[in-house]
């Protein structure tokens, strides 16, 4: 498994990154197809931020959805303990429900319309667009002469159940989760509210050369 320590307005030393590969050695046990492990160390120079202002966000690449978990404190290493033992958390939450698949394992919906039917009714394949940074990178930019810096991600997208959003929602850690919504074949995005309560918004509108369920039975 590669681990790649990179930093953010700050200087990361090699003793540090030996620290990092010996704590993360846990995360073949709990997940041992996964390919890599990104860490990204930030440091806030805020001095009103001083209590958190060392950041480490960990990020496990494999087959399947993305693992993230991040956490801040007044040192890297201790920032780093609190971000592990997070990731641990959902690694193990992953591993148990795809247990919980195998032994519930449905079969999806077949398309038994004739060849030629199935065929007429998808639309023309669109050439794909070009992606603005590679997929899973960041890259930052000014807005204008403003002080506003935007951080901009892509990510690839593969249609999934509300339920299957929400929980990847919850293993990269954040309070919001875009998705191509299976059923309806529309760009979505799932949200916490409050308590243990989400919310999904979706546009009223198709994505390209992907059928929805209803469409299929």
């Amino acid at each position: 498994m590669e681990i790649v320590v990179v930093g953010r307005h700050t200087d990361v030393p090699e003793r540090f990154r030996r620290h990092v590969e010996d704590k993360l050695a846990k995360v073949t046990q709990l997940a041992p197809l996964a390919q890599r492990v990104d860490v990204e160390v930030t440091h806030e120079k805020n001095p009103k931020l001083s209590d958190v202002c060392e950041r480490v966000e960990l990020t496990v690449r494999a087959k399947g959805p993305v693992i993230r978990a991040e956490a801040a404190a007044d040192d890297r290493y201790g920032a780093l303990d609190l971000a592990i033992d997070k990731l641990i958390e959902r690694l193990r939450r992953s591993r148990e429900r795809r247990k919980d698949h195998r032994r519930t394992y449905v079969l999806a919906p077949v398309d038994v319309r004739p060849y030629d039917a199935v065929k007429a009714a998808e639309p023309e394949p669109a050439a794909p667009p070009v992606p603005l940074v590679p997929d899973g990178d960041a890259v930052e930019h000014q807005l204008g002469d403003s002080p506003v810096v935007i951080r901009q991600k892509l990510h690839s997208a593969d249609p999934l159940t509300v339920d299957d959003a929400v929980y990847q929602m919850e293993l990269v850690g954040h309070d919001f989760f875009l998705f191509i919504d299976k059923e309806s074949a529309r760009p979505s995005a799932v949200y916490k509210r409050k308590g243990w309560t989400y919310g999904v918004v979706q546009l009223d509108q198709q994505c390209e050369g992907i059928l929805p369920v209803s469409a299929l039975t």
